[in-house]
């Protein structure tokens, strides 16, 4: 277990500063008497409260609810089917990948995980310069980290709802505040990254032992993200020259062999940008201590249902399987293909199909016999497997399409991607280089975004080409933003829902 992930463990549940939602927050508790405002006066006090900034992170595979990041972003796209017993099993995911959401009926813990990550790295940059005799290195760095952090939860908010609560400040009674429209919070979160990354102070790539703290390439990585997703062309080059630093900095490579990057030993490889840690020896993660320290529950969420004793695969529960057209979309050369799925679907008789099956398992995280070793608590939620959120693949793919928008020659980074895969495509337009990414990233929660900002979304994601949407699941514009949990809207009556 790395150093980071002991930290998390030692400390996450030390401070315990978390959100109920964005407008009604749980008065923050601590392990003294003092007054909040005259707790954080120590280096050490608020490196503990840097440390549950983390926290929530490891939240979003189960948080009294399913809510996976790539599984969740993924059901809503073409590759990755819902699954599980039956329709009526796990409804919030059913309806997310029918386009289905209502206020009440959808994966409303991802709001809340998310704002509790804001309140939490709100207390870094509101507290830090009380802080007697801190260096101005480590004062400089626990900000930016807090900074990118806290963008890191609004993305996710602003992707998912776009007309978001908004604040940069933790809130006071009545704990309300603005309700901001998505151009104008994709103008604050991206001014706060500029910001932070204009700090200098984080490294490009982690130290031994301090992987999964934010580093200045993953802050680059979900920069591009966003300026990508938002199709703003005036931050482009900027946005291209943080690609480029990274490439010549050296310090990351593709890796060679596709499959084991997603094996245990594969964590924090040299294609490891940035990951969510998660562990299972000592993990004492269980379903009535949800946000205790361990594993995921994801691997099994996905896992293969009925897997065999010896099979490699430990017993699953069928959810997000992949689609047979994913799987054919690949050159028999590529080794994505064959390394990021798992083609079951001449053994049926070695597991137990379930609803949506279509033989086609997602190898990236499925449940592994053994890998829920040394656990402690439920084994279930105790797998070790990382959530891989950014890759190196993807910033050579970013630096390729934003050249190529900017009427760049960015053919060769596209070509590193292809040559690691093994594969024959030559084309290099910005629609080759989605369809790149398409290949590049099954299961990995990009392809829906990637089908929205590309415009490709309405036509895509309609019933009629998925084998298992009922007619009129059709994904619409309107469908771009969920609706605001009923709970923030009994909270607040100033919130305005979104028209889903």
């Amino acid at each position: 277990m790395n150093t980071m992930k002991k930290i998390i463990a030692a400390l996450s549940a030390s401070v315990i500063l978390f959100a109920s939602c964005s407008t009604e927050f749980v008065s923050p508790v601590h392990n003294s008497s003092e007054p909040l405002d005259e707790y954080f006066n120590t280096e050490a006090r608020m490196f503990e409260s840097l440390v549950a900034a983390y926290d929530p992170l490891e939240w979003f595979d189960y948080f009294y609810q399913y809510n996976s990041l790539h599984l969740v972003f993924d059901i809503m796209a073409d590759d990755i089917n819902c699954g599980g017993s039956n329709e009526g099993d796990q409804p919030s995911l059913v309806k997310t990948h029918f386009y289905q959401l209502t206020s009440t009926d959808q994966p409303n813990q991802m709001w809340t995980i998310a704002y509790s990550g804001i309140n939490r790295a709100n207390i870094v940059p509101q507290y830090i310069d009380g802080v007697n005799g801190i260096a101005k290195a480590t004062r400089d760095q626990w900000v930016a980290e807090a900074l990118v952090l806290r963008s890191y939860y609004y993305n996710i908010l602003w992707k998912l709802w776009g007309n978001i609560p908004y604040y940069e400040e933790n809130l006071k009674t009545p704990y309300f505040c603005d309700q901001l429209d998505h151009d104008t919070v994709y103008g604050k979160v991206i001014a706060t990254m500029e910001e932070a990354i204009g700090m200098n102070a984080l490294p490009m790539k982690a130290s031994v032992g301090n992987e999964g703290r934010v580093t200045q390439a993953m802050a680059y990585m979900l920069y591009a993200e966003m300026v990508m997703y938002q199709k703003d062309e005036s931050r482009y080059q900027k946005a291209l020259d943080y690609m480029k630093e990274i490439i010549t900095s050296k310090q990351y490579a593709l890796v060679a062999d596709f499959a084991s990057i997603w094996e245990e030993s594969g964590e924090w490889g040299t294609e490891s940008i940035w990951e969510i840690n998660y562990v299972s020896e000592g993990g004492v993660r269980a379903w009535d201590a949800p946000i205790a320290t361990g594993g995921n529950v994801s691997s099994v969420l996905t896992g293969i249902p009925g897997a065999k004793p010896g099979s490699g695969f430990a017993d699953g529960w069928g959810f997000g399987g992949v689609n047979k057209s994913a799987y054919d979309m690949y050159d028999d050369t590529d080794i994505r293909r064959d390394g990021g799925i798992l083609n079951w679907s001449d053994n049926r008789d070695n597991y137990a199909p379930r609803w949506e099956d279509t033989g086609f398992f997602l190898l990236k995280y499925i449940a592994r016999e053994n890998g829920n070793h040394g656990f402690k608590g439920a084994d279930t939620m105790n797998y070790g497997n990382n959530e891989r959120i950014y890759r190196y693949s993807e910033t050579l793919l970013n630096a390729a399409e934003l050249a190529a928008r900017l009427g760049q020659d960015g053919s060769a980074w596209l070509k590193e991607v292809r040559d690691r895969a093994k594969s024959k495509d030559t084309g290099t337009t910005v629609d080759d280089i989605i369809e790149e990414r398409h290949k590049e990233f099954v299961g990995e929660g990009k392809r829906y975004w990637d089908l929205i900002r590309s415009g490709q979304a309405a036509t895509v994601l309609q019933a009629s080409n998925h084998p298992f949407r009922p007619a009129g699941s059709n994904w619409t514009e309107s469908k771009k933003y969920w609706p605001i949990p009923q709970s923030e809207l009994d909270k607040d009556d100033k919130l305005v829902n979104n028209n889903y």
